[in-house]
Order: C-alpha cells, then structure tokens, then sequence
C-alpha cells in the first residue's frame, strides 16, 4: 500500500508510520515541526520529511490510506486536496480497527494508568511467548516500537478518551470496538473538549454502552464514580472488579501478600498496584494463568515517565513522571511517599496543559500535594499567552493547591536554583510533567542533584 500521514511526528503517528514501513509498505509523511525522539527515530528509518510544512502536491489519487494526525489543522492545505480529490481520510485509530477486524480487540481505557496498564501486559504476553500486536502511549524497555501491526491474532489498544483528529471529534477509545476492556478510572480531564463533568463522564458511559454484549469488562472498583457507571451501563458485559492487593513497603521495596508468600515487584502505590491487578485481570481473560501472571511481571519496572527511576544513592532517589491531572499528581505524589515514607519528599510539578492552566480547573488541585515535605509548581507565562488562555499568578496557584507553603516559579533557572540548594540527604525528588521545566534535561539534571 502506498500510505501517506499528515501530521506524521506525532508519538503515535511517527510509531505507526515506522510500523508501516517495517510491514512493506510504502509510507511518506508530512508535518510543520518534529521533535525529538520522533525527529530521529523517523530520519533512522528513511521516514523524515526532506523539508517541513504543508504541501497538496505530496496529495495525488495514487495513495491507498491517508492517516490524518491530531496535530494538524482542518484547513491543512494537505487534507483539502486530499478531500478535493475524494480520498479516503482516516484517523490513526480508525486506521488501526481497520486493520484489526480480524483479531481479538482489547482496549485499555480510563483517566490514568492506561499506559503502564498497557505495558504490563505487553510485558506479560512476550515473557509468556505470546503472538500480539499493540499500540501503546510510551516506550517500554524490550519493544522497538510503540505500534505493532501483523497477523497476529490479538491486539493491545491503549484507548485514549481524547478526540481522533480535527474531523473526526469521537474519542479515540469509541473507535476500537472491544472485545476485552479495561477501565482504570474516571476523573475530569481536557476541559478544552469536555467543557464539564458531564461532558467527559458522558464518553465513558457510552463507550460501555456500545460494547458487545457479555464482553469482559475489567474495571477498578476502587473509583467510586467508574463503580457507579459500570453497575448503570454496563449490565449486559463480564465484569470482572479489581482493587488494591494486599501489600507490605520494607525497606523501599513493596511486596504483594498471596496467601503466605510475598512477591517482590518494582511498581509501587496504591494506584500502579490497581493497574497491576486490572493488568492480570485482561491477562486472565486471554488466557494467561494467575501464577504465569506474577512470574513474569516480577521483573516489570515501568513505562518511559511513568514513575521511572532516573537515578539514586545510598541516600536518595530522583524520579520523574508524566503526572499532570489531579487525580495523577495526587497518587503518584502519595506514591513515593508511602514507598519512602522516612525521607522528606520534594515533588515539582508542572502546569502544561491546556485544563492545568485554566483558572477554573486549576481549583481541582486543592491538597494534591499534600503528601510531599517540600511542594514546588512550575509554569510558563508563555505557555498560557501561546494557549490564550487568561492569566494566572503565583497567588492563583497557592489558592487553588491550598497549600500556604507552596513554592511556584515561572522562570526554569530560578527553579533549577532553588532544587540544587536543597540537601537531599535522606530525601528523594519526584519530578512531574508533561513537558520539560521550560527546557530541563531532567535525566541530567537528576544526576545534578545526586552529585
């Protein structure tokens, strides 16, 4: 096939066009900007684009697949002619059910956990030798890729509940049609589309609703609003209900209580100990054995930016994570606590998202940091202008964490100053972010502070 995606530098878009051409196909690409890894990984692989922008002659009626990205925009000069000339255009999740018809569908959703939830899987299935394909939203250490496409007869979906492209507003999780799911959790996210509870709440109840009758259904009983929605929506699948196992911390080391036996792991928290369990329950339903499970997630130690260790010493450890909600800030903050609970913790995050720096959303932070010694909140005054949204201050953030002793910084320098002068002896640092400290290496900047 000769396929052609807009918007190819995307996370999941440059994994898929890689996959494509891995296949056999014929694969080019568009996009005005690519970051690094997608930048690299694309130019590796003969995929970059030779020069950036838009351009309707790389559009002509030869093309098989047209794969549009959420990055571009619906008056892209590229998807106009493509529309012109009456060309199939797909979003790269409708592109992936089209070529999945044929294979067990399993779908993991939910506001947070998809993707280490995903990756235990993805995990557990290649230590067991299973044949599968995938699509998940990180790295994992061991797969090449994010996105794998073959004859395979199962398929991993990490589904999104964010909108598929700038012309096709479902999201994302509507499109996979599940044979097997998981939901993690339901709390509030992307106000710029779900504009209230309601709306978002809504996604998910109809994303139950239009699941095949007595499809298995894993979902984390410990989220009272998803419980509730599960038991109005979801009479007519398999439920299967997972909570927090029982588990001991010694010695910065958590270990889930089978009976009389305990079993090391490397996640830790409340919450990646529900993903583990929502894991093995999408495990059982393929056909994984319960012992199998917990031999081979022994050894898992994570997705790239999910609670990923970056560095240690005999007296502290640095981690960063992608945490940037509320519901996530607050479980991974609790987290590391709970696993380190004698150092004092210093957690800094970042507000980088389009919800995270509305000043109406902003009042779903209160006490998300309370878990942590030292707090600190980064963010950009840029980013907001770039966003157009309207301003905050310093004095909004304080308000809206409800922490008095919360420290904010707007410039990167002041707030690398300020975390290199703390002594971090008997002490670990927890960075979280979905973007970079306006332009902090944290990989190298947690050997700084170990130094």
């Amino acid at each position: 096939m000769r396929i052609h995606l807009i918007a190819i530098g995307g996370a999941a878009m440059h994994n898929l066009a890689i996959a494509l051409k891995l296949n056999g196909h014929h694969v080019t690409g568009s996009d005005d900007q690519i970051f690094e890894p997608s930048r690299s990984r694309l130019a590796d692989h003969g995929l970059l684009p030779e020069t950036m922008g838009w351009d309707p002659a790389r559009i002509s009626g030869d093309l098989d697949a047209i794969i549009l990205g959420m990055h571009a925009r619906e008056d892209n000069p590229e998807l106009l002619k493509a529309q012109e000339l009456e060309l199939m255009v797909s979003s790269y999740p409708e592109f992936i059910h089209q070529q999945s018809l044929e294979k067990e569908r399993v779908v993991i959703g939910g506001s947070h956990g998809k993707t280490t939830i995903t990756s235990m899987i993805l995990h557990v299935l290649k230590k067991l030798g299973r044949d599968f394909d995938y699509l998940v939203g990180a790295q994992i250490e061991g797969f090449d890729t994010m996105v794998r496409l073959s004859d395979a007869p199962v398929i991993i979906l990490e589904g999104d509940e964010y909108l598929s492209s700038p012309i096709d507003r479902r999201p994302k999780f509507h499109l996979y049609d599940p044979h097997i799911a998981l939901l993690s959790g339901i709390a509030w996210d992307h106000i710029n589309v779900f504009p209230t509870f309601e709306n978002y709440l809504e996604q998910f109840e109809i994303f139950l609703d239009r699941m095949m009758d007595n499809g298995v259904l894993a979902f984390c009983a410990a989220d009272e609003q998803l419980d509730e929605t599960v038991h109005e929506y979801g009479q007519h699948l398999d439920q299967r209900p997972y909570e927090t196992p029982e588990y001991v911390v010694e010695n910065g080391m958590t270990y889930i209580v089978r009976g009389d036996e305990k079993i090391a792991v490397h996640v830790f928290g409340e919450h990646n100990l529900q993903n583990l369990m929502g894991a093995m329950e999408v495990c059982l339903a393929l056909g994984v054995e319960e012992d199998e499970f917990f031999e081979a997630i022994a050894d898992f130690k994570g997705a790239a930016r999910r609670l990923e260790e970056i560095g240690r010493n005999d007296q502290t450890v640095v981690y960063k994570d992608f945490a940037h909600s509320p519901s996530k800030l607050s479980a991974t903050t609790k987290a590391v606590k709970d696993q380190w609970p004698d150092r004092h913790l210093v957690a800094c995050m970042e507000l980088h998202t389009f919800s995270s720096l509305t000043k109406e959303f902003l009042l779903e932070y209160a006490h998300t940091m309370d878990a942590a010694d030292t707090a600190i909140v980064f963010f950009k005054e840029e980013t907001i202008v770039h966003k157009r949204l309207e301003p905050i201050s310093k004095d909004d953030v304080r308000a809206a964490f409800q922490r008095e002793d919360l420290e904010v910084f707007t410039v990167s320098e002041e707030l690398k100053a300020r975390l290199l002068k703390i002594d971090y002896a008997n002490s670990n640092l927890l960075m979280m972010s979905s973007g970079n400290f306006g332009g902090i290496d944290v990989d190298r900047f947690a050997d700084q502070v170990l130094t």
